[in-house]
């Protein structure tokens, strides 16, 4: 199935991670996992969760300032509380926080993400198998497996009808844009039985996008708080957070700065995938004013720079310009970031098509431009005369390059 052009198009999607773990700020689920937290003590916040402030109206209108056509929601993480009221299971809160986030996100022209780990750690029946391969004299934490020999084929049966029961329940109620799966480490695509999962949400959602910790059926690659060197070839996500933490935590006051948000987007953009950006709710459902700061800036960013965000493509390969770079769609205008204050001409090596004209994006001031060099096949360097005083941004400058024909690259080693 080929990947929908609304996510290649989206280039910026946020990440919502809110649960009872936003009661006491703790770490999600992992902190009773790895013994961080009693486990009654993480449980009880299910009982102090109150949502009090949740306004999904106010959420989607801050994602689409920010610039996002797509959010992509908790609906149940590996601690096994849902969102919506499941009838499966018994850990839910009470009330369907869902209905109100797919409506306001659909009204303001969103695409309807939803978050659901495959593992469930408060299941009774999860714990019921291992993981086919694994060494049996080792053991795993007693949330997600049983000793060996001690596997329960019928529990594990139960917990998948479990599963479907819920999954079923997302996919007809909501039918979601994106499923955004997790968890998928604990157990194997055929314990999982992840052909039959798809099915039952493309039965629902047909268009359905999965990320890649769907595994055979993922359409794109979902690499995590780290920024890939060399990117992925296809479709791919890097979904970050705004301080060191996925949900909210109130000692995280380690929030990045907008320059480096704009780093890692147009880094992102650039390298032809998306940017997942999270955000971690307070209990009441209230986004911290920190996040909400930088999502904003962001979102201002973006609007003053669109033609070299949306309708783009990965630009140009490393080394042949000292940042990131898009193209736009019909391969004749490249996009050049710029974080710093240029010193001197700004280089672009290995372009064969010849340039048009180089203007600021923003304040279309033209720069010029001259080639120097070149042998034969290997071509000289573009020489752009650098941008200064009004026409620099505070976090990065744009140069909109246009070509006189559709961008060709040498790629050689120049003669030997």
């Amino acid at each position: 199935m080929s990947m929908q052009p609304w996510f290649t198009d989206a280039k910026l999607g946020i990440f919502v991670h809110w649960g009872i773990y936003a009661v006491d700020g703790v770490q999600e689920s992992w902190s009773f996992y790895d013994d961080i937290v009693p486990h009654e003590r993480y449980m009880s916040q299910l009982d102090r969760f109150t949502g009090a402030r949740y306004d999904p109206h106010a959420w989607a209108d801050l994602f689409a300032r920010a610039g996002a056509r797509y959010a992509v929601l908790t609906s149940r993480h590996h601690d096994g509380v849902a969102l919506w009221d499941t009838a499966y299971g018994d850990l839910n809160l009470g009330r369907d926080y869902l209905t109100g986030y797919a409506d306001a996100l659909r009204e303001r022209g969103l695409k309807v993400g939803l978050y659901y780990s495959h593992s469930d750690w408060n299941h009774p029946d999860y714990a019921s198998t291992r993981k086919p391969g694994r060494p049996p004299e080792l053991e795993d934490n007693r949330y997600s497996e049983c000793a060996a020999g001690d596997e329960d084929p019928d529990a594990w049966e139960r917990f998948l009808a479990y599963r479907d029961g819920q999954v079923r329940e997302l996919a007809s109620r909501y039918r979601p844009d994106l499923m955004w799966f997790d968890g998928e480490w604990d157990r194997s695509e055929e314990q999982w039985r992840i052909g039959e999962l798809a099915a039952l949400i493309r039965s629902y959602s047909p268009d359905v996008v999965f990320n890649a910790r769907m595994l055979s059926e993922g359409d794109y690659a979902t690499p995590e708080q780290g920024a890939p060197i060399e990117p992925p070839e296809g479709p791919w996500e890097l979904c970050l957070t705004i301080n060191d933490s996925w949900g909210f935590q109130h000692h995280d006051h380690h929030h990045k700065s907008l320059s480096q948000l704009v780093r890692y987007f147009t880094e992102t953009i650039g390298g032809g995938g998306n940017l997942l950006l999270d955000v971690g709710p307070m209990e009441d459902g209230t986004v911290p004013q920190p996040q909400v700061e930088r999502l904003e800036g962001l979102g201002e960013w973006i609007r003053g720079h669109a033609e070299a965000v949306y309708g783009t493509v990965r630009g140009l390969p490393a080394g042949h310009h000292y940042g990131p770079s898009t193209l736009s769609a019909d391969g004749r205008t490249l996009y050049l970031m710029l974080f710093d204050v240029p010193r001197a001409e700004i280089g672009v090596r290995g372009l064969v098509t010849p340039v048009r004209r180089v203007t600021v994006l923003g304040t279309g001031t033209e720069l010029g431009h001259r080639v120097v060099g070149g042998l034969h096949e290997a071509v000289g360097v573009l020489w752009i005369e650098p941008p200064a005083g009004s026409d620099l941004d505070p976090h990065a400058t744009v140069l909109a390059v246009e070509l006189d024909g559709e961008l060709e690259l040498y790629r050689g080693s120049g003669r030997f």
